[in-house]
């Protein structure tokens, strides 16, 4: 059983009903219900990116939440997000500012927060399962006393940190001899708080020729059982070799650092 030190966000949340970020209007099905017209018009989580988090920089994103009611916008009067799945999150909501569009319509802005050190005792389960797509619900107020509770009103995706590296020896290189270019996957744990191997996962090697633009992928390489990388290639040239990794559902992309490799 986790600690509760922390309290648990989930009762609240359920008590009150970014690859890129999903825009959902009112119109499309989402549960609502309130008094009155007011109504929310679109939604857009951190300007449509997905959420990253790692195991120490605390994470603050925004959530722009449209709205519209004939006597005018009063504001948000709650606002939550967590997995669309599971139903668990971690997030904070710790501000909001409206901008008023014209006499009907107000765009308001919710600020969510995280620390990372609070997500352990965020759940009640594997907190790092909670990573993946999520949804938002909020509570909106008009002028005139309107209100409205609507619930999956956009979808993002919260995604671990990930770390990558890149090391080529030997250096510098004969042109014709094989060249072992080596480094790690890693992503961000959020019950131990810190970077764990990814293991499984397909690995892209690139390289630049000295003097090119740009990095073309030369190879795909799949992490072991501790996220590690390793693979030979014949040098041609003097150039820059580095790992790209797309990322996952759950898990972010990156690109390592390239290293870059002279001829003897």
């Amino acid at each position: 059983m986790k600690s509760t030190t922390r309290s648990r966000r989930r009762t609240g949340w359920m008590a009150a009903g970014g690859a890129v970020a999903l825009v959902l209007l009112a119109t499309t099905g989402a549960h609502a219900e309130g008094r009155g017209d007011v109504r929310v018009v679109s939604a857009v989580v951190n300007g449509g990116a997905n959420v990253t988090v790692g195991t120490a920089k605390k994470v603050t994103f925004p959530i722009a939440i449209t709205v519209k009611d004939n006597s005018g916008v009063k504001g948000l009067t709650y606002v939550s997000t967590f997995n669309r799945s599971n139903l668990y999150g971690f997030f904070d909501w710790t501000g909001t500012t409206c901008r008023k569009k014209s006499s009907t319509t107000s765009v308001c802005t919710a600020t969510m927060t995280v620390d990372p050190a609070w997500i352990p005792d965020s759940d009640d389960i594997d907190s790092n399962k909670v990573a993946g797509l999520w949804t938002v619900n909020a509570t909106v107020k008009a002028n005139d006393g309107d209100y409205r509770i609507a619930d999956s009103i956009a979808q993002y995706k919260v995604k671990r940190a990930s770390r990558l590296t890149t090391d080529a020896a030997p250096e510098p290189v004969a042109k014709g001899a094989k060249l072992t270019i080596t480094g790690k996957l890693s992503r961000a744990n959020w019950e131990t708080l810190k970077y764990q191997g990814f293991a499984g996962q397909v690995v892209k090697l690139q390289y630049r020729k000295a003097g090119a633009a740009h990095y073309s992928t030369v190879k795909t390489v799949t992490t072991s059982s501790s996220g590690q990388l390793s693979t030979k290639m014949t040098v041609t040239a003097a150039g820059s070799w580095r790992w790209y990794f797309p990322g996952t559902t759950t898990t972010a992309r990156i690109v390592s650092a390239g290293d870059a490799v002279a001829l003897k």
